[in-house]
């Protein structure tokens, strides 16, 4: 049966560290009704990238990635839910809903919330400031899903993969864009007994050697490309 949850107890926390995936949800709001635009679910991995910083709070570290639709959508109205699925022989769905905040690495609460994750306590000069250059969209780009500030197009050819250490994931050469904090509202669990049993066999480096192939000149760059809008158009790092 499912259970509300007051706050994350001990068996939780445990549970959450555990899993080597998570799933977030956000959803935008187009118009007066709070209706609108698409909703987005994105799959999270790498298990030394989640925090759970007290009871009621959580965070994760927000790499770089091809779109920036979570970190739209908590800028427009904060709402998100994560989730943990179990895939061993204990099923158990987990759901934290709550209000998201995007911190930045320039953000004078960086330091210590990075200090959760490892590789991320320091940021190149090109994030230290999200003002600068590096941080702002191309005032000459519209913000509009079908401009070049969104292509469809993000892919990148990379190499079979190989075992990932913890905290190998190019967080310390700048690949961390933001983290995110989660203020828990609701928490709950479910059975989970449709949940098929895998095996995880390794973590996948192909992020870490994409991130190292670029400058932090290069990521920021990309940044700028790629995260400036949600494909709704919602600024995301403009």
């Amino acid at each position: 049966m499912a259970k509300v949850y007051s706050e994350l107890d001990e068996r939780l926390i445990e549970f959450i560290l555990s899993q080597p995936m998570f799933f977030v949800a956000t959803a935008p709001c187009l118009d007066a009704s709070g209706e609108g635009g698409h909703v987005n679910v994105s799959p999270k991995g790498y298990r030394d990238t989640f925090a759970v910083i007290d009871p009621l709070t959580v965070a994760y570290l927000d790499l770089t990635g091809s779109g920036a639709e979570t970190i739209a959508h908590l800028r427009q109205n904060g709402r998100i839910t994560i989730m943990f699925c179990s895939f061993d022989r204990q099923p158990k769905i987990l759901r934290i809903h709550g209000t998201g905040q995007v911190i930045l690495p320039g953000d004078s609460r960086w330091p210590e919330l990075a200090a959760h994750f490892p590789g991320a306590t320091t940021s190149p000069a090109s994030l230290a400031d999200p003002t600068s250059p590096a941080n702002l969209a191309d005032p000459t780009s519209p913000a509009d899903p079908t401009s070049p500030v969104n292509p469809a197009n993000t892919t990148d050819p990379v190499s079979p993969a190989r075992p990932v250490s913890p905290g190998d994931h190019g967080v310390d050469r700048g690949n961390h864009r933001a983290i995110i904090v989660v203020t828990a509202d609701r928490i709950s669990d479910s059975c989970g007994y449709a949940i098929p049993v895998m095996e995880l066999t390794t973590e996948r480096d192909q992020l870490t050697r994409w991130a190292e192939r670029r400058t932090p000149e290069g990521l920021a760059d990309y940044r700028i490309k790629h995260n400036s809008y949600s494909i709704d158009g919602l600024p995301a790092l403009s």
